[in-house]
C-alpha cells in the first residue's frame, strides 16, 4: 500500500467485490453522509457512503505512521477528528482535522507530554475520548505507559491526570500482550465519575473527575494470577457502557464477558451463549438500553474466530441472551479484531463496523445482521471509528 496515492477513492458494496475505482476524489460527505475513519499499522483511510452499504475510501493519510486511536468529536455540530498517530521517527502526537481529514493540524510540540518528574516518555496513545456536552471543551487520552491525560481545549494540549499516575497500585500493574495499557476512558454522562480499564491491571474509577481513584474489580477472574480474584491486575480488555442505566458497564476481559449493574463495584459473568468468553471487543448500542455486541476469539492461545468462523453476537437483554450473525462475513477468516477496531453508529438501525488485522473493514446498517465490505487488502486495522454527518 506505500504507493496508493492519498487521494485515490474506492468503492465496495459487497463482502465479494473487490475495491476498485469509483468516483472523484476529495469528495466531501453529502447529507446524511457516513464517514468512517480507519486507523492501520500504516496510515489513516476515511471511508464514506450515503446508504452504508456503498463505499468511497480515501487515503493514506499519515503514511508510514500507527495510527492506533481516532475520536470524532461532534458536540460542537460539525464533527472534528481526532488522531493519536505515532511516528518511529517522531514519536506520538495528537492530530486534528476540522473538515473529516482533508487537511491536518499537528503540534510541533507533543500535545501529550509527561512532565519532567515523572521520568516517563509517551509511547502510545491508546485511547481519545471526548467529555459529553456539558463538558465542551475536554478530551480525555489513554496512554502508555499506564496514564490517563486531560484536555481542556479540545485536545490541542492534555495534562496528566496525576491522581492515576500516582495510585499506590500503578507499581504493580503489569503490560498486555501489546503493551501496558490505559485503553479504556468513560466519563459518566450524569455525574463526576469516570472509569478506567488498564491491561494489565483492571476496572478503576473516580467519583471526582480524576482526583481520586478506586479499583473495581470484584467478581472478574485473572486465572492468570496465583489469587483468580485479586483487587486488581486483571487484564480488561474492553468496557463500554450502557444507553439506559449510566452504572451499567459491560467488559469483555481476558477470558471473561461481565456486566455491573452499579458502576463497576460487583461484576456477574455473561458470557453463556458466547462460543468463547475472550476477545477485545465489546461495544453498547448509543440510544437502546440493554443492547452489545461482542466479537469473540477462540481463547488467549489461538486468537481466532472460533473455528476460524468469523461472526459478531448481540444481546438485546444485556447479556442475558446472545444471537449470532454472520451474513456477508466470510466463511473462513482467521484474523482477530483489535479492541478500537470496531464501533457503532448513532443512526436508527445502528451501524456496527469492525475491521481486522488482515486489512478488511466491514459495515452493517442493520445493527449487525448483516455485513458488507468497506475496504480490503489495508494493513493491520488498529481502530475503526464512525460518524454521521
Amino acid at each position: 500500500m506505500d504507493d496508493v496515492p492519498s487521494n485515490l477513492p474506492f468503492n465496495a458494496g459487497s463482502a465479494e467485490s473487490s475495491p476498485g475505482p469509483s468516483g472523484a476524489s476529495g469528495s466531501s460527505p453529502g447529507p446524511s453522509s457516513t464517514v468512517l475513519a480507519i486507523g492501520t499499522r500504516k496510515g489513516l483511510w476515511l471511508a464514506t457512503s450515503s446508504d452504508r452499504v456503498t463505499w468511497e475510501l480515501r487515503g493514506p493519510e499519515f503514511a508510514m505512521t500507527e495510527v492506533p486511536s481516532l475520536a470524532f468529536d461532534a458536540r460542537s455540530g460539525t464533527p472534528r477528528l481526532l488522531a493519536g498517530v505515532r511516528s518511529e521517527w517522531w514519536g506520538p502526537n495528537v492530530a486534528v482535522s476540522e473538515d473529516l481529514g482533508h487537511t491536518w493540524q499537528e503540534p510541533q510540540e507533543q500535545a501529550i507530554a509527561f512532565p519532567e518528574d515523572t521520568g516517563a516518555t509517551l509511547e502510545r496513545i491508546w485511547q481519545l475520548r471526548p467529555d459529553t456536552a456539558g463538558r465542551p471543551g475536554v478530551v480525555w487520552a489513554g496512554c502508555e505507559p499506564i496514564s490517563v491525560f486531560r484536555s481542556e481545549d479540545g485536545g490541542r494540549h492534555f495534562e496528566l491526570v496525576r491522581g492515576l499516575w500516582d495510585h499506590p497500585h500503578r507499581p504493580q500493574w503489569g503490560a498486555g500482550y501489546g503493551g501496558p495499557a490505559a485503553h479504556t476512558v468513560l466519563p459518566s454522562p450524569v455525574d463526576d465519575s469516570v472509569h478506567v480499564a488498564i491491561s494489565s491491571g483492571g476496572v478503576y474509577r473516580s467519583d471526582d473527575r480524576g482526583d481520586s481513584w478506586d479499583a473495581f474489580n470484584s467478581g472478574i477472574i485473572a486465572n492468570f494470577m496465583p489469587q483468580e480474584y485479586p483487587e486488581f491486575g486483571q487484564c480488561v480488555h474492553k468496557v463500554a457502557r450502557d444507553a439506559g442505566n449510566p452504572e451499567r458497564l459491560y467488559a469483555q476481559n481476558h477470558g471473561g464477558v461481565y456486566r455491573s449493574d452499579d458502576a463497576g463495584d460487583q461484576w456477574i459473568s455473561i458470557a453463556d451463549g458466547l462460543p468463547a468468553d475472550f476477545g477485545f471487543v465489546m461495544l453498547a448500542h448509543p440510544s437502546r438500553p440493554d443492547t452489545v455486541w461482542t466479537i469473540p476469539l477462540g481463547s488467549a492461545g489461538e486468537r481466532n474466530p472460533p473455528q476460524g468462523r468469523p461472526a459478531v453476537y448481540r444481546s438485546t437483554n444485556a447479556g442475558e441472551d446472545w444471537e449470532r450473525f454472520d451474513a456477508g462475513l466470510p466463511a473462513y477468516d482467521f484474523n482477530a479484531v483489535l479492541r478500537d477496531a470496531a464501533d457503532v453508529d448513532t443512526a436508527d438501525p445502528a451501524g456496527i463496523y469492525f475491521g481486522t488485522r488482515g486489512g478488511e473493514v466491514y459495515a452493517s446498517a442493520d445493527e449487525g445482521e448483516t455485513f458488507n465490505l468497506v475496504a480490503a487488502n489495508l494493513p493491520d486495522v488498529l481502530c475503526v471509528r464512525a460518524v454521521r454527518t
